[in-house]
C-alpha cells in the first residue's frame, strides 16, 4: 500500500507537467514572435520617418525595386490627372468614413503601362466630386508615396464594380475599370494635393498613425508564462509538503 501513493502523486505530475510545458511553449512563442514583429515595425517606422524628408526619386527607378519599392518617395509627370476618372475606393480616417478616389497615370515603364495614383480622402459628408474630362491632358508633376496594396480579408465586402463601389485595392480589376491594362502592382499615393482648389480631397499618402505595441504585447505574453511557471512551481511544492 505504501507504493501506491507515490505512484498516483508522479503520475499527477507528470500530466501537470507535460500540459504546463505545452502551455509554457505556446506563451514563450507568442511572446518571441511579438519580438520579431517589433524589430519589423521599428524598421518600418524607421523607413516612414526617413522618406519624410527623402528626395523624391524617378518611378521607373523606384519600380524596378518591385516590392522593395514599398514606401519609397517619387515623382512622375501625370497629364490630366485634375480631371481624370476615379474609383472610389472606401476608407475611415480619424475624423470617420470617406472614400478615396482612384485614377490611373499613364507612364513609359519595361513592366507596366501605368499606375494606380490614390489622389486622397474625402469625407462621407461631401457629395460634390471633381469635374471628369478623359481628354484634358494638362501638365501635372505628381509627387507620392508607393504602396504596395493591402489584401482584402474574409471581412473586406466583395467589389461593386458597376456600382463604382470598391472595398479593396484589387489592382487588376481597377485597372480594367479605368481602361489600362498593364498597371504596375504598386498604389502610387499622392502627396501633391491633384486639386488644389477643391480643399475637401485630402492626399494621405502614408498611415495617420502605426501603432508599434508589440513590446508591450510580448511582455503580457512572457508575463503570463512566467505566472504559469509560478502556479506549476507552487503546486508542486504544495504536495511535496502534503
Amino acid at each position: 500500500m505504501a507504493s501506491e501513493i507515490p505512484t498516483g502523486k508522479f503520475r499527477l505530475a507528470v500530466g501537470l507537467t507535460l500540459t504546463t510545458v505545452f502551455a509554457l511553449a505556446i506563451l514563450v512563442g507568442l511572446g518571441s514572435w511579438q519580438l520579431k514583429r517589433l524589430a519589423w515595425k521599428e524598421d518600418l517606422l524607421a523607413r516612414v520617418a526617413a522618406l519624410q524628408a527623402a528626395p523624391p526619386q524617378a518611378l521607373n527607378t523606384a519600380l524596378a525595386k518591385g516590392q522593395k519599392a514599398d514606401f519609397i518617395r517619387v515623382e512622375v509627370n501625370c497629364p490630366g490627372l485634375a480631371r481624370a476618372p476615379f474609383l472610389e475606393l472606401f476608407s475611415v480616417r480619424e475624423t470617420g468614413a470617406g472614400v478615396r478616389l482612384i485614377s490611373a497615370c499613364r507612364i513609359s515603364s519595361p513592366s507596366a503601362d501605368s499606375i494606380l495614383i490614390d489622389r486622397g480622402f474625402v469625407s462621407d459628408t461631401v457629395t460634390r466630386r471633381p469635374g471628369v474630362d478623359s481628354a484634358d491632358r494638362t501638365p501635372f508633376h505628381l509627387i507620392g508615396v508607393l504602396r504596395i496594396p493591402d489584401r482584402a480579408t474574409f471581412v473586406t465586402p466583395p467589389n461593386e464594380v458597376a456600382a463604382n463601389h470598391w472595398y479593396s485595392r484589387n489592382v487588376p480589376a481597377m485597372a480594367s475599370a479605368l481602361g489600362v491594362r498593364r498597371p504596375a502592382p504598386l498604389f502610387l499615393m499622392a502627396e501633391t494635393s491633384t486639386n488644389p482648389d477643391w480643399k475637401v480631397l485630402t492626399p494621405a499618402p502614408l498611415p495617420s498613425e502605426i501603432s508599434n505595441r508589440h513590446l508591450e504585447y510580448a511582455l503580457t505574453w512572457f508575463g503570463l508564462a512566467a505566472a504559469l511557471a509560478g502556479v506549476y512551481v507552487a503546486v508542486l511544492w504544495k504536495k511535496a509538503r502534503g
